[in-house]
């Protein structure tokens, strides 16, 4: 699994720099991720770059939102 590497699956080196993940960076993982499509690349960067942890965050504050968001439209109409 290259995610466990220094190197990504092109062979290239990683470099710390390459290694930080910015927040839409995250967000933008998990909002395509709900949406289940990514393209392989994007895929690739993003296991270069992302932690585990960055995206089980991501992932829980995008469900929360996307619940909010649900509850809120469900109000305007019912309400």
């Amino acid at each position: 699994m290259f995610l466990l590497r220094s190197e990504n699956i092109k062979g290239k080196k990683i470099t710390d720099e390459q290694n930080k993940a910015t927040v839409w960076q995250i967000a933008k993982a998990v909002m395509f991720a709900f949406a289940g499509i990514r393209k392989k690349s994007d895929l690739e960067s993003d296991a270069a770059s992302l932690k585990p942890a960055q995206v089980i965050i991501g992932g829980i504050i995008g469900a929360i939102i996307f619940v909010l968001g649900i509850m809120l439209v469900v109000r305007l109409v019912v309400g």
